[in-house]
């Protein structure tokens, strides 16, 4: 069990999510008579995510820009995820970098067997082999963690959630029946803008205590939680001095990175992919023994 039961946290998430979707549900079953225009709905909500769940790396990939990278031109990562995925036993991922300067790194994939590892030339340059050795093994261990599918489990049924909403704003008008069978406009309205983000912040808080489980897991696979706390110290700074542009495929892409890669200010923190970044270090140095 994890130090922090982010495990438990995670499972209690999926069944807020969840009660969330069988309200909803619920709720548009006693009011609507067309099940099949619902379950086109959920259709597509799922099969989106799916799609986006088998094909995670080769979409995260191109918004990055990344190309495989040999042995040869990086000797240093190449190494130290070799190292890594022994000492894990596991299958070693293939390696690549993006040609941007805005440091971070991601990793992503179906499976062990399926995944990749990115970093950018800009955390490249910023960080020393030790650092990078924390952040590498961080990386390593959504992999391993099954991470992403979580994340597309949580982003599938936040997707039906939003279907299911939009479903009773857009026919809401034209399946109620009699009039007095017909749902209350403003409490549609009102499904239809809570529901959505009811299961928006639910979806960010699974994030975000996966990405307390890489660090302290990736923490203890290197044996040196200091490493990862030095690196995201840096990266804290160098993504707010270079962030990333908000295109629609870096923001899709953006959960899986380390650190957050945009300038999020004001109400943007609240929707960030990413637990602040003090509250990381402080974990990571009491794993070390650090007390404050």
């Amino acid at each position: 069990m994890h130090r922090h039961h982010n495990g438990l946290k995670t499972a209690v998430l999926f069944g807020a999510i969840w009660a969330v979707l069988l309200l909803i549900g619920g709720l548009l079953a006693s009011s609507f008579r067309a099940p099949v225009i619902l379950l086109v709905f959920v259709l597509l909500g799922v099969g989106t995510s799916v799609y986006g769940y088998w094909n995670s790396a080769s979409l995260a990939l191109r918004a990055m820009r990344a190309r495989p990278v040999s042995e040869a031109e990086q000797p240093g990562m190449h190494r130290i995820v070799r190292e890594l995925s022994t000492a894990a036993r596991q299958p070693m991922p293939q390696l690549y970098v993006s040609p941007t300067m805005a440091p971070n790194a991601f990793a992503t994939g179906r499976n062990p067997e399926n995944a990749a590892v990115c970093c950018t030339e800009g955390i490249l340059q910023l960080l020393d082999e030790r650092e990078l050795r924390g952040v590498l093994g961080h990386e390593l261990m959504h992999v391993y963690n099954r991470d992403i599918l979580t994340s597309s489990v949580a982003g599938a049924l936040a997707g039906v959630i939003t279907s299911l909403a939009q479903f009773g704003v857009l026919f809401g008008s034209m399946l109620g029946g009699r009039d007095e069978d017909r749902p209350n406009p403003l409490a549609a309205l009102l499904l239809s803008l809570v529901a959505p983000l009811a299961a928006t912040v639910i979806q960010l808080a699974i994030s975000r205590t996966r990405e307390y489980d890489a660090d302290e897991d990736g923490a203890r696979l290197t044996g040196d939680p200091l490493a990862l706390a030095s690196a995201l110290r840096k990266l804290e700074l160098g993504t707010r001095q270079l962030p990333l542009p908000p295109e629609r495929e870096l923001v899709n892409s953006s959960h899986m990175m380390i650190a957050n890669p945009f300038r999020g200010q004001g109400v943007a923190k609240l929707f960030s992919t990413h637990p602040p970044m003090a509250e990381r270090i402080a974990r990571l140095e009491a794993l070390a023994g650090y007390r404050r």
